[in-house]
């Protein structure tokens, strides 16, 4: 293969990487040196490993692992530059098996007659199949490829272990809105990369709003500012004003991705937050999720599952209370279905609670898969022939409603299992009276074996 890529840019390209008006703020204003990047002080800041590899002009294949917005690409790049390599970039959406021999053929080239390292960054490398891992993973096991990888995922579940090896995970965090100020200012005031716009003045304040409103995310606050300054300036406007600004983010979403790892992360405070008694907290997560346009049939099938799993009988009619709630919605729906869904989370999240429900059944479930089909008692079995009861079933079986109370001591476990305490009701809510009911008719073995 020839090695036309280390040749002369082709000159259009080149006039128009020149030409600043052509490329999105967010792009030219992207950081040229590390003492450019902010927000990530605890990868990049004296004496940290990252730095501190960098500085040796050490870099290893790794993961950049953060939210949308955080300088993964800026990052990856800054690196190539800092150890002078060449930089190749693979979408692992758009680019397949293909075009990633294509750069390894490059590579080779530019080590064998250059004495160059390339660097490969793959923009969401969590989208990469496993052929396409597989087809990576010998070069750079062999050096021939240092790997930076960008993904919004968490990399332990989508890198496949060989691959996740080989490289360092660093975590990107979500950017400040004083690192994001910091930004904005840059675009204010770098007269070369900056706002193109200068006829229109922008206060402190609004880049303030803008800091706080952009979710950590560089990207999106700079091209928030692009297109609220680029408004007003057609509105001939000379100050950027409040209303600009508005009509520049009507349409900003959350940051939720549905089928990714935030999705999760929010779902799980949701839980944890109704577990943990907080209805203000449960509602918050709930409204996060409803506002980031989750199905909310999915949070109302969480929210019956949890009224089980974590009430159960301390309050028995926790679980009346959400599935009301989905049928209510069921015949509302939006927007007056939040009101049910929001009674729903707040009473669970205030009711007592008790695990016993789950406990009980894992227990029994781990006795059933380990221990088999054990007989069913005869006095238990059902006599519906002669030669049944002749056999002994249903013989020595008392009836309750026979007796005072309707109750008498017995029990209806396999004999291997009498001593087995299943369902051990908590001291919360309800369930403290069906525990100190339980605990008179069926007192404790004195050697009682829990599973």
């Amino acid at each position: 293969m020839s090695r036309k890529s280390d040749a002369t840019p082709d000159l259009f390209a080149a006039a128009a990487e020149q030409d600043h008006s052509l490329r999105p703020l967010a792009d030219r204003l992207r950081p040229r040196t590390l003492d450019e990047i902010v927000g990530q002080d605890k990868l990049l800041g004296p004496g940290h490993a990252l730095r501190r590899m960098v500085e040796r002009r050490e870099i290893p294949s790794m993961i950049l692992w953060g939210p949308p917005g955080t300088g993964k690409t800026t990052l990856a790049q800054v690196l190539a530059n800092h150890v002078e390599a060449r930089f190749e970039s693979l979408s692992a959406v758009m680019g397949g098996v293909k075009e990633l021999r294509e750069i390894v053929e490059r590579a080779r080239e530019a080590r064998r007659y250059h004495r160059k390292r390339t660097v490969l960054f793959i923009d969401e490398i969590h989208r990469f199949n496993r052929l396409q891992q597989d087809a990576l993973l010998p070069h750079v096991e062999n050096g021939l490829l240092t790997l930076i990888g960008a993904t919004t995922e968490n990399p332990s579940f989508e890198v496949n272990a060989a691959l996740l090896s080989r490289a360092k995970v660093f975590v990107l965090s979500a950017l400040e809105p004083a690192h994001l100020q910091i930004l904005l200012q840059r675009a204010v005031d770098d007269a070369e990369r900056g706002l193109m716009v200068r006829s229109v003045a922008v206060p402190a304040e609004i880049l303030a709003v803008i800091a706080e409103q952009s979710q950590g995310d560089a990207r999106r606050a700079l091209s928030t500012l692009e297109l609220a300054v680029d408004l007003a300036n057609q509105a001939q406007e000379t100050v950027l004003s409040q209303s600009q600004l508005e009509e520049a983010t009507q349409h900003r979403a959350l940051l939720y991705d549905k089928a990714g790892d935030e999705h999760y992360n929010v779902v799980s405070a949701f839980i944890k937050s109704m577990r943990g008694s907080d209805p203000d907290a449960a509602v918050y997560w709930m409204v996060r999720m409803l506002e980031a346009g989750e199905a909310p049939r999915f949070i109302l099938r969480r929210m019956v599952i949890f009224a089980s799993e974590d009430i159960g009988n301390a309050d028995p009619q926790a679980l009346q209370v959400a599935t009301n709630a989905l049928t209510a919605f069921e015949l509302v729906g939006l927007p007056e279905g939040v009101l049910p869904m929001t009674q729903a989370a707040t009473y669970l999240a205030s009711a007592p609670k008790s695990n016993a429900v789950i406990v009980a059944y894992k227990d029994s479930r781990k006795d059933v898969l380990e221990l088999g089909p054990l007989p069913v008692p005869l006095k238990l079995r059902n006599a519906a022939t002669p030669l049944m009861k002749g056999l002994g079933y249903g013989q020595e079986y008392k009836y309750p409603h026979d007796f005072t109370g309707h109750y008498v001591p017995e029990r209806y476990l396999p004999e291997r299992l009498n001593e087995r305490r299943y369902y051990r009701p908590s001291d919360q809510g309800a369930e403290a009276a069906i525990k100190k009911r339980l605990e008179t008719w069926h007192p404790k073995p004195n050697n009682p074996t829990e599973t």
